[in-house]
């Protein structure tokens, strides 16, 4: 197990700035999951810090070792991809073990640690199994484990659920989770959904367009969103956001359809930002600021879902309801938020909300 610190890495293609200079700092046996857009970053800095890229500028070390220069094997790290990339021709035990195999590790070790490490991640009954037998959980179950068998320092994760299925993927997380328990191995994960940071990470790398927007726990990250990108990549509905003005006070903010909401953000009349509020903080409330007619309801089990407003328009509001609530398409509803729920963001997208 091993710290990660990167110091101004950077990576350019050209003219092209797939990762501006990062500098994060990555503590021993820490879940750190990496969480943006497409075309962000993460992978980048991942396979920056696997050693599969070569940087433009800016260091990594690991445990307190430079290994900027180093080659992949050279680094103490395991990565894990999306595509499982098993051997067909080999059971799950030789898959497994392969990483030892080449490393010329003695046959009876080689068996000692592949048990051991299948017992781990619920593979024990599979060994003898070739990879088309397993399912897609199975199979990066192994992939998971063929990486892990190495005692890796540092085990790096990139997209690994993206291939399967939603109820492979809960099941997968809890499995990530476990594993991260039992292990105590320091990982960092990339994923571009925000579920997924938000249940496995101990903190969460929010990247937009190359850069590292913030670094936090999830629900610091998820109450205090620093700037428009975390607000839109941390929470599931999304934030509602709308256009608006500040008034006159320096703290209402008039919406374009002329409602006054109350905010605790301060700012220079007559300056446009963006309000914004998550669904599950929106109360029904007669002559709320909030209101639109019903044009798409979800009803979830225990919880609701109202859209307001016209399909795709500006302004569009999604408030959370209780499972047994009533809607009909085409209803006006009506919603306030407390003030200390609001959010308010400048011109340039960074809060003006007071943490």
């Amino acid at each position: 197990m091993a710290d990660v610190e990167i110091t101004a890495l950077e990576k350019r293609f050209g003219a092209t700035v797939a990762l501006a200079p990062t500098t994060l700092r990555i503590e021993d046996g820490e879940f750190v999951v990496i969480v943006g857009p497409s075309g962000c970053g993460k992978s980048t800095l991942l396979r920056l810090i696997a050693g599969l890229e070569h940087e433009t500028a800016g260091s990594v070390a690991i445990g307190g070792r430079d290994v900027t220069e180093a080659a992949p094997a050279a680094r103490g790290v395991a990565m894990v991809f999306q595509s499982y990339a098993l051997y067909p021709h080999l059971t799950v035990a030789g898959n497994i073990g392969y990483p030892l195999r080449i490393a010329k590790v003695p046959k009876a070790v080689i068996a000692e640690r592949v048990a051991a490490v299948a017992a781990t991640l619920g593979l024990g009954d599979l060994l003898d199994r070739r990879p088309a037998a397993l399912s897609g959980g199975q199979r990066q179950r192994v992939s998971i484990a063929r990486a892990v068998i190495r005692e890796p320092k540092v085990l790096l994760l990139d997209e690994p659920l993206s291939n399967l299925d939603a109820e492979l993927r809960v099941r997968m997380r809890h499995e990530f989770a476990r594993l991260h328990a039992r292990l105590g191995t320091t990982m960092i994960y990339v994923t571009h959904d925000q579920l997924e940071a938000m249940t496995l990470a101990n903190r969460i790398v929010v990247m937009n367009g190359g850069h590292v927007q913030q670094v936090g726990a999830p629900i610091s990250l998820y109450d205090a969103p620093a700037n428009l990108a975390v607000a839109r990549a941390i929470g599931s509905p999304s934030m509602n956001l709308m256009p608006g003005t500040i008034a006159e006070d320096g703290s209402t903010v008039r919406l374009e359809d002329g409602a006054s909401v109350t905010t605790p953000a301060r700012g220079a009349p007559g300056t446009a930002v963006t309000l914004g509020v998550r669904p599950e903080h929106l109360t029904p409330a007669d002559g709320g600021a909030f209101a639109g007619e019903v044009e798409l309801f979800e009803r979830l089990g225990p919880l609701s879902f109202a859209h307001l407003g016209a399909r795709g328009a500006a302004g569009t509001v999604v408030a959370q309801l209780p499972g047994d609530r009533g809607v009909t398409l085409g209803e006006t509803l009506r919603f306030a938020a407390p003030a200390n729920r609001v959010h308010v963001f400048g011109a340039d997208g960074a809060s003006l909300t007071p943490v």
